[in-house]
């Protein structure tokens, strides 16, 4: 499966504050990554998920994402060497969803919105609350976050 993915800074917290309800708390880790793929365990809640990533561009990806019993999925997680923490919001826009990234720990205070795409040309409004774009920018890929903790 394609990801089309955009990732963006919060310009102004406090028009989305309000918007942030029902967050999902989202621990992950990576068994392997390195610039082209990527294995990610995550849990979700009471779920677990492992998912492989492919290719180097951060906008257009190949992801395989499935889940796999909670039990397996923290055991994979305890063999990651950093588990990233954050909690997940998803905003509706013009009938697109954001997905809002409030991270936790050492990456607190770090909010990032992501917008997933049918096609690499599509065109939508950016909510007021939207700054700058970092889709490019590999630092802000979650593989790249986690080596700062």
């Amino acid at each position: 499966m394609i990801e089309i993915e955009r990732k963006y800074l919060i310009g102004n917290m406090n028009l989305l504050a309000p918007l942030l309800l029902n967050g999902r708390t989202i621990e992950q880790g990576y068994l392997f990554a390195t610039p082209d793929k990527s294995c990610r365990i995550r849990l979700k809640g009471d779920r677990g998920f492992i998912t492989f990533k492919f290719g180097e561009s951060a906008f257009i990806r190949s992801e395989f994402e499935y889940e796999i019993p909670l039990l397996e999925a923290e055991a994979l997680l305890r063999q990651c060497s950093k588990v990233l923490s954050k909690t997940r919001f998803e905003v509706i826009v013009d009938s697109y969803v954001w997905e809002i990234d409030v991270f936790r720990g050492k990456l607190e205070g770090l909010v990032v919105a992501e917008i997933e795409l049918t096609h690499e040309d599509e065109s939508f409004v950016l909510p007021d609350w939207v700054g700058e774009e970092v889709t490019e920018d590999k630092s802000y890929l979650n593989v790249n976050l986690i080596q700062r903790l």
